[in-house]
């Protein structure tokens, strides 16, 4: 297993560097991001080196990357750098806390962020850059598209989809065979029975869409 560089240098990237460090065979030498967003030269008593010069001080042949960076745009700054890195030619790595119950037959894409007592259920899909925070619930055969961000205490019941570039806030439960469209902001413990349009917020019990756009809302605040 390859150390690792995270690239970021917030909240989620420390949050990031104590689950790897302590939860996961990675070992973490240093974080990178952009030099306009470099405030201190080391995080968490690491190197913090510009975008520009990773390759050079960590070639992607000796090093796995990890992207920690939050739902911003509704996921799209997250995405974004996952694209850069790729380009730069690293790997892109998961992590799943081993506190987590994921079934044997689950698939899960690059750059995942799993946190701990997430139950993922048997023949679950999960795509690339897709954030579980703490204790959610994913029913068995639903599927959850690239750059989703589920915040905590959500219920995905079976047969679900989670459209891409969508956020789910604390405590929204999503019923059986819901389809949730892509660019969809799900507001906190909001609660959908029926499938959802794409770019949309959605928001109460039982949820109804507001008029704003997801995207103009996210990039807006």
């Amino acid at each position: 297993m390859k150390p690792l560089i995270i690239f970021g240098n917030g909240e989620i990237a420390s949050m990031a560097y104590e689950y790897f460090t302590h939860d996961s065979g990675h070992e973490v030498k240093a974080f990178s991001i952009g030099e306009a967003y470099i405030t201190q030269p080391h995080h968490h008593d690491l190197p913090v080196i510009p975008l520009a010069q990773v390759q050079q001080a960590y070639p992607p042949e000796e090093y796995d990357a990890f992207v920690a960076i939050g739902d911003s745009k509704l996921n799209r700054v997250r995405a974004d750098l996952c694209a850069h890195v790729k380009s730069m030619g690293y790997r892109l790595t998961s992590y799943v806390s081993t506190k987590a119950f994921v079934w044997h037959n689950v698939t899960i894409g690059e750059n995942c962020f799993i946190l701990e007592h997430n139950v993922v259920q048997p023949f679950v899909e999960i795509g690339n850059n897709v954030t579980l925070w703490s204790g959610n619930h994913i029913g068995h055969r639903s599927v959850i598209e690239d750059n989703v961000f589920v915040s905590s205490h959500v219920v995905i019941s079976g047969f679900c989809r989670i459209g891409a570039y969508s956020f789910l806030g604390v405590n929204a439960a999503i019923g059986h065979g819901v389809t949730i469209a892509p660019d969809n902001y799900i507001s906190m413990a909001s609660s959908l029975a029926q499938s959802t349009e794409p770019d949309k917020i959605y928001q109460g019990n039982p949820a109804e869409p507001r008029k704003i756009a997801a995207t103009r809302f996210c990039r807006a605040r």
